[in-house]
């Protein structure tokens, strides 16, 4: 039986999903960027291997672009706003680190220029997650 992390009170100053957040996160899956309306074609209705992956996920105050609660991996597809957004980009990546949370960054060209690559090493990654911690591998869907 898995146990729930015990998270300390007040980690962040940002809010976690209070209602205009997650306003704001139902907003942005209505109107995803090419790269990640292409990337959520590969990761949908469990087609990576059978992960499990919501879009425009709220954690602690921050929207991740995908995210898999199982392997606690999260998914951001870079485009030229993060350009600009180093220190920010950094520090969440941090906030969220510290809450066990994995990040992976993608580029939105390579998503859009080369998606099969960048498919097949997001399912590597999260055999090697899964591996890590115990977890056995979903049937694929489609199988079973």
């Amino acid at each position: 039986m898995r146990r729930r992390v015990r998270v300390p009170d007040r980690i962040f100053h940002k809010p976690g999903a209070d209602r205009g957040k997650l306003s704001f996160a139902r907003a942005m899956r209505l109107a995803p960027t090419a790269a990640e309306a292409a990337l959520w074609v590969a990761l949908r209705g469990r087609r990576l291997g059978g992960w499990k992956f919501r879009r425009q996920h709220v954690i602690a105050g921050y929207i991740v672009d995908f995210y898999c609660a199982q392997l606690w991996l999260a998914i951001e597809v870079d485009g030229g706003v993060h350009r600009s957004r180093g220190a920010e980009d950094v520090e969440r990546e941090e906030n969220l680190a510290s809450l066990g949370v994995r990040m992976v960054r993608l580029r939105n060209a390579d998503v859009l220029e080369r998606i099969d690559a960048v498919v097949d090493e997001l399912a590597s990654r999260c055999r090697h997650i899964a591996m890590q911690l115990g977890i056995p591998s979903p049937a694929p869907a489609g199988e079973g």
